[in-house]
């Protein structure tokens, strides 16, 4: 993985707000085996956010390429990339020294 790409990636989880959306939508992916895509209005309300903010912010997440979206009908599903959270983790792994 690239250096500019990382960063991108890191950058994009630096904030707070962003960081809690991503844990949101991995951890009702894998809670949920059978439907692992995660309806955006179903966890909208754990944030004291405004819709707009929430978008900016999911926007934010699918230009890193950490999330996917889309629309169907009225709402939004979005689902973690796994392939991008395996190269990080590697490039993390390989980092940090256990």
């Amino acid at each position: 993985m690239k250096a500019k790409r990382l960063a991108k990636v890191l950058k994009a989880l630096s904030n707070e707000h962003r960081l809690r959306l991503y844990l949101e939508i991995a951890k009702h992916e894998q809670s949920n085996f059978e439907d692992p895509e995660c309806n955006i209005s179903d966890i909208v309300e754990l944030f004291k956010l405004s819709r707009p903010t929430i978008s900016h912010h999911l926007k934010e997440l699918a230009n890193a390429d950490l999330i996917t979206t889309e629309r169907r009908g009225k709402y939004l599903i979005a689902t973690i990339n796994k392939k991008l959270l395996e190269e990080v983790n590697a490039v993390l792994s390989g980092i940090v020294d256990e």
